[in-house]
């Protein structure tokens, strides 16, 4: 597994985009572990909580905020990460919180259009320097609600956030407008593949009306210098003890 990080195209591609695709970013045996951990953690199904989208759907989310020495942490704080999002921050990362999304098949519901930086923005953040990164546990397909960013969108700067169901969603009559003049993109990716993407980048996602779920874990991260002015519901500023792209196997073998 090369630990190349991204080259000067890679990062041009990601201020013009908003987003930027790092395929088998973990390899199938590391993803295998995560897949096999999430879906026989109990703890991690006892404090998922799930929000009505508004369709008819219900999302299942787990949320943390500080990551630790398990092997979600091993994903969270990994140098292949941390890495790269400090290549697109341009300053020094730490972690901001994660969440396992758990579209489950046939009732994994949808998420409206939005920005994440439309919900961060009421956290005392004040600039749009964050980072998500997407990793798929799961395939995610057109048939099972991948992602769907808007090309570029970032660039718009932070949209008015209503609410819709239990969800909060970008302003439909901007977002529309939006998509008369930008790319709308289904992002589907391998289990394994990671998506970077900025905090202002509009994106959505299907209910998963297939006969597969499509998990994701997403790890996101704030820069150093964009330390929250007073406190939210993430973290200030706290040091991320990065651990070697090895570690994921590491930590499986001697739990």
């Amino acid at each position: 597994m090369s630990e190349a990080t991204f080259t000067i195209d890679d990062l041009a591609a990601y201020d013009r985009d908003g987003y930027l695709l790092a395929p088998r970013l973990f390899a199938n045996e590391e993803i295998t572990l995560l897949r096999d951990t999430a879906k026989h953690d109990r703890e991690l199904d006892q404090q998922a909580f799930g929000r009505d989208d508004g369709e008819g759907g219900n999302v299942r989310l787990s949320l943390w905020n500080h990551p630790g020495d398990d092997l979600y942490g091993m994903f969270s704080r990994n140098e292949r990460i941390v890495s790269r999002v400090e290549q697109l921050l341009s300053d020094e990362p730490y972690h901001y919180h994660s969440k396992m999304i758990m579209k489950e098949a046939r009732t994994g519901g949808a998420w409206a259009w939005h920005q994440d930086y439309g919900y961060w923005y009421d956290n005392a953040v004040l600039f749009p320097n964050l980072c998500s990164v997407f990793i798929a546990v799961d395939p995610a397909t057109r048939e099972n609600g991948c992602l769907q960013v808007l090309r570029g969108s970032h660039a718009m700067g932070r949209v008015t956030h209503v609410k819709t169901g239990d969800h909060t969603g970008a302003d439909p009559e901007r977002v529309a407008a939006a998509a008369e003049r930008l790319e709308l993109v289904f992002v589907e990716m391998a289990p394994g593949d990671a998506l970077f993407f900025h905090a202002n980048l509009l994106h959505r996602s299907d209910q998963n009306r297939s006969q597969n779920d499509r998990w994701a874990l997403v790890c996101c991260y704030n820069a150093r210098g964009n330390d929250p002015y007073r406190e939210g519901r993430h973290p200030r500023y706290t040091p991320l003890k990065t651990v070697p792209a090895d570690a994921i196997v590491a930590v499986a073998k001697n739990p």
